[in-house]
């Protein structure tokens, strides 16, 4: 247990604690056994935590599904990215404004600030930029020649190539994306001792990346709005919302998001999908036999990792979910890796299957109005990357066990040690 991330005190069933404490993701194996104990008993599980908003825990792939279509009952807030009050407390009190991210606002509000970027991740654009995700992970894959036979195939690979790949589309040049990643893990990492760095306190190293992210991205919406490009930024610098630019904290938050969320969970994605692979030495063969599985195993790669843990949703009328009731005014927390083991809807859910025919079912992109801006380019990189590593390489087997990131809201492996030979 983590000293930076101590559990909660829970005031009700104490198994709700796999929801919300950063160290208890850290042993996924164990995380889903008690996930289905609480599918099979209490599905739509009350949670309440010293320090943190009492929540219903939605772990069922079809209640997690109607949650996510059903955008007029259960609204997405400032608050929608699970954490203590503490955290939401400290920012204010620091000075900065609660996150205005396309996560945090709901409706109409929205609906208006997807469509400044919407262009960029139409299916047709995201074609479009294959040949880039390609010469991306060549480059990447090649390195697999130069590191001796051993590697941290999430670390010297993962992170670095889903990095780029975003950095890429942003506009941001790479001799400044070494920062962008010490951001996006104090983003999502600062749970996590390994990326706390000089700072003892989690909080301060927080407030401290934020403020950081802003200094970077004023720069660069000054540059963007004095020489535009064709790049991501450029159309978030000079894009407008109901005829005016976008407020400073809308577009401050809105460079955060597609730098975090664009690359953390793509590389999480991989990597865990990768951990599987290996650990399945018969699925591994057959992609490297039948490189066409490629696509459909990336997809099960993303359902068996689920990188984003969960969602509040703040609920807006008396409702009922799997019998039980609901009042206007409560917050839901939409489980995706529970949502994702469900035997109701996938046929034994635990096994890892790359001819697995219902992994488009998957929930980690989320559904209806939320739905992942980038989720294609996601799937895009998971696929290529592993079709060019496996291209590369003969043979590839564990060198050591993972290492998974201890985050409640965006985690997964985060040191996968192999060992390999080419071919």
């Amino acid at each position: 247990m983590s000293d930076f991330a101590p559990a909660p005190t829970l005031r009700s069933d104490p198994r709700g604690a796999i929801f919300i404490t950063p160290s208890r993701f850290e042993d996924m194996d164990d995380w889903h056994e008690v996930a289905a104990e609480i599918r099979r008993d209490e599905p739509i599980l009350r949670v309440e935590a010293d320090g943190w908003p009492a929540f219903w825990a939605v772990t069922t792939h079809p209640e997690v599904f109607e949650v996510s279509r059903r955008s007029d009952v259960y609204w997405n807030t400032e608050k929608s990215a699970p954490g203590p009050d503490a955290t939401y407390d400290l920012l204010q009190a620091m000075g900065f404004e609660l996150p205005r991210t396309l996560v945090h606002i709901h409706g109409e509000e929205h609906q208006k600030y997807r469509q400044v970027t919407n262009d960029w991740f139409k299916p047709a654009a995201v074609r479009r930029l294959q040949p880039a995700i390609d010469a991306i992970a060549d480059e990447y894959a090649d390195r697999l020649r130069d590191l001796g036979g051993r590697c941290d195939l999430a670390q010297d690979l993962a992170v670095p190539f889903t990095l780029h790949v975003i950095m890429s589309i942003f506009g941001v040049p790479e001799q400044d994306e070494a920062l962008m990643l010490r951001l996006t893990q104090g983003i999502f990492g600062a749970g996590d001792p390994e990326y706390l760095g000089d700072f003892s306190d989690p909080m301060a190293f927080l407030a401290d990346t934020l403020s950081t992210f802003t200094e970077y991205f004023n720069a660069l919406t000054e540059d963007r709005r004095r020489q535009p490009t064709d790049d991501l930024a450029t159309v978030l610098a000079n894009g407008t919302v109901d005829g005016g630019p976008l407020g400073e904290t809308e577009l401050l938050w809105y460079y955060i998001i597609v730098a975090t969320a664009g690359h953390d969970t793509t590389s999480h994605a991989f990597a865990g999908g990768m951990e599987q692979l290996l650990r399945h030495p018969d699925q591994l063969r057959l992609v490297q036999e039948q490189p066409d599985l490629a696509a459909n195993a990336a997809e099960e790669m993303i359902r068996w990792t689920s990188p984003v843990r969960s969602f509040f949703r703040w609920v807006q009328e008396d409702t009922e979910l799997r019998g039980t009731r609901i009042a206007k005014g409560d917050v839901v927390l939409t489980s995706y890796p529970s949502a994702n083991r469900d035997a109701e809807v996938f046929a034994d859910p635990m096994r890892f299957d790359v001819t697995r025919t219902d992994a488009d079912k998957t929930l980690s992109f989320g559904l209806g109005m939320h739905y992942c801006l980038g989720a294609q380019v996601a799937r895009r990189e998971v696929r290529t990357l592993l079709t060019k590593v496996l291209e590369r390489v003969d043979t590839i087997e564990l060198d050591g066990e993972p290492q998974w990131q201890s985050a409640h809201f965006v985690s997964g492996v985060k040191h996968l040690p192999v060992r390999y030979t080419l071919r």
